[in-house]
């Protein structure tokens, strides 16, 4: 699943997402409660075991990250919370979190193969119940419309156009951007044809572990300077020519980013 973090256990999730589910009893989130405190990767299995299958999933607040399961017997979508590589709620949401409506077939099972494929790829690009602040779909239709519109836009890096003014479009445009910047956070940030060395997963991490991470990848601390309580520190790895300013706040990398030069870079 794209939106995980790097934690072993979670990115288990990742590989038998494309798995068919195996049929069973068709289950409410409601019954599923015994799944809550699993390891993420047991979880995964218990889904799929009980008839559910993977869609997709995203990054949420606070280390959270979500995933979106569909059975099909029972036209059910639950939704899965992870947060230390274990299972913490379970809970039902709309069927168009699953690419389905509520009642009849979903775009990816139409006839023709090309209009399914494209209201499918349709379905996993709009925004999720957990792309809201308080976890739930708008109410109205016409905000639901502006928040979708802007959420496509922030996905998709476009230009901020709000030319109605909504909030509802705003905040969509927000969670687009937070959910584009997770689904590229695997990427250094800079081109070209030298290998580059990763660093963006080590955002929020202890800094004692990103410290030693750091050296493991190739990089050399080559400066530093402390304002307050918050640290700064400069890494270098020629070999690759990558510059990077780690900023530590509370013990923790608060941000971490290639900055291109230094004078000791």
């Amino acid at each position: 699943m794209a939106f995980v973090r790097t934690s072993g256990s979670i990115l288990a999730l990742i590989a038998a997402a494309g798995l068919a589910a195996t049929p069973a009893m068709a289950r409410k989130a409601s019954t599923l409660t015994d799944i809550n405190g699993m390891r993420a990767s047991s979880a995964e299995g218990e889904l799929q075991d009980r008839g559910f299958k993977y869609i997709d999933g995203h990054k949420g607040g606070y280390g959270a990250a979500y995933s979106n399961w569909w059975h099909k017997g029972d036209r059910d979508c639950v939704t899965v919370e992870v947060m230390d590589g274990r299972v913490m709620t379970i809970n039902d949401v709309a069927a168009q979190d699953c690419g389905h409506t509520e009642k009849g077939h979903s775009g990816a099972g139409t006839a023709v193969a090309a209009v399914a494929g494209a209201a499918l790829i349709g379905a996993l690009l709009s925004h999720k119940s957990h792309h809201h602040d308080d976890n739930k779909h708008l109410d109205d239709a016409e905000a639901e419309r502006q928040y979708d519109r802007g959420y496509t836009d922030g996905l998709h890096n476009v230009a901020y156009h709000n030319y109605d003014k909504s909030d509802a479009y705003s905040s969509g445009y927000s969670a687009g951007v937070d959910q584009r910047k997770h689904n590229t956070s695997y990427h250094h940030g800079s081109g070209g044809y030298r290998e580059k060395a990763q660093f963006n997963d080590l955002s929020g991490a202890r800094a004692a572990g990103a410290d030693s991470t750091l050296t493991e990848r190739g990089f050399v601390n080559v400066d530093g300077f402390k304002t307050g309580s918050t640290a700064y520190t400069i890494w270098a790895r020629p070999a690759s020519r990558q510059c990077l300013q780690m900023t530590v706040a509370d013990g923790r990398v608060y941000d971490i980013r290639d900055i291109g030069q230094h004078p000791k870079c």
